[in-house]
């Protein structure tokens, strides 16, 4: 794990972060300001564990959930740039029994892996009671295609699960390599992220967030279980939301897109796979998680790249600190990460709240990357 020591830290932050542990909000939180080249914030809040009175340290372990997306998405890629495998290629070329995948209206559906990370594939969702006992990816793909389609390919932006692991069992197939061990040998280790596992054991496992969700009577927060088929050995390494990582540790993956694909002198990705994650993919159609008149109706501000969402117009609210084309994903339990280009600057929020709502929109988002900008200066 990280010495738990003193971290950089900007003025402001801290502050904020403490106010909403104070008013019971959430338990505790790890805020996290890098470049591409550093990280020039790190610090922790409140307490991982209540019943425990255990301190949110700043090496402390989260459910990402699908913070996972992104790095599926830049495996699949860096196949990519092997030359073995083409996103915009039928998913059948790789798995043949996606051939035979009818669309609603009952045409071939030929879907390809770039409407699979995108969210327009219209690919049905798994039985859950089904997918809770199988082990392996592999067995995840017939439930997919046992579901019926839920629209034409490309007719709308919807978010989807199934279509993320199918990504993930494809990097199994083209890379010879169980999901969670490319994930390991070829991201995780090379870039330093030593703690992010799909699998938490030891000293990692040791450190793991307890989830509180606030009791609406009560203003309490309480414990909540994580799903078992998440972080088991025995369950799939989920592409949608199977990670477990640490503020600092995500932080490496966003200094390497920051980068351009390059960190620590190493290319993870080329300049054609980056602009695959920077650059939407779904045309105009409205995308995202502000499309609704509460949020003010935000769907054409975002597109949706390689695994992805994409600010196009920063809006009031949590994007308005945010330049255009600043790109990441949130995760289920409130975490955030997000990569602005153009600041050169990325904004990585650890939290964990099974109720937290709309975490894309959410309040503690918003004051988080605020007093990062105010205290950044720009």
């Amino acid at each position: 794990m990280l010495a738990y020591c003193a971290a950089p830290k900007l003025p402001g932050i801290g502050s904020v972060m403490q106010t909403n542990v104070a008013s019971n909000d959430c338990s505790g939180v790890v805020t996290v300001v890098a470049t591409k080249d550093k990280l020039v914030h790190v610090e922790a809040a409140g307490l991982s564990d209540i019943s425990g009175k255990k301190p949110m340290r700043t090496d402390s372990v989260f459910w990402i959930a699908s913070m996972t997306k992104p790095i599926t998405a830049v495996a699949v890629l860096m196949l990519q740039d092997e030359g073995k495998l083409n996103v915009f290629d039928p998913i059948a070329k790789h798995i043949p029994a996606f051939a035979g995948l009818k669309t609603p209206s009952g045409k071939p559906a030929n879907l390809t892996l770039a409407q699979a990370l995108s969210h327009t594939s219209g690919l049905g969702e798994a039985d859950r009671e089904a997918a809770t006992k199988v082990s392996t990816l592999e067995e995840l793909m017939p439930l997919f295609l046992a579901a019926p389609m839920q629209y034409e390919p490309g007719a709308k932006w919807q978010y989807t699960q199934s279509g993320i692991n199918v990504a993930a069992r494809m990097v199994e197939i083209v890379s010879g390599q169980s999901f969670d061990t490319f994930v390991q040998k070829r991201i995780c280790k090379p870039l330093g992220m030593k703690d992010t596992t799909f699998y938490p054991e030891g000293k990692t496992a040791a450190h793991v967030v307890v989830g509180y969700k606030k009791n609406p009577q009560t203003g309490e927060l309480e414990p909540v279980k994580l799903p078992t088929i998440f972080g088991v050995r025995g369950h799939p390494p989920l592409g949608n939301g199977g990670l477990f990582s640490t503020g600092p540790d995500y932080a490496r993956f966003c200094q390497m897109l920051l980068g351009g694909g390059r960190f620590g002198g190493k290319r993870y990705l080329s300049p054609e796979s980056m602009k695959l994650l920077m650059t939407p993919q779904t045309g105009e159609l409205p995308t995202g998680f502000l499309q609704g008149a509460e949020y003010g109706r935000r769907g054409t501000n975002y597109g949706w790249g390689i695994g992805t969402c994409i600010l196009r117009a920063p809006h009031p609210g949590v994007a308005e600190m945010l330049s255009a084309g600043t790109f990441g994903h949130g995760g289920a339990w409130g975490t955030q990460a997000w990569v602005d280009p153009v600041r050169g600057t990325a904004y990585i929020l650890m939290v964990q709240r099974p109720n937290i709502g709309n975490a894309d929109a959410g309040e503690l988002r918003r004051a988080f990357q605020q007093a990062a900008v105010d205290a950044l200066g720009k």
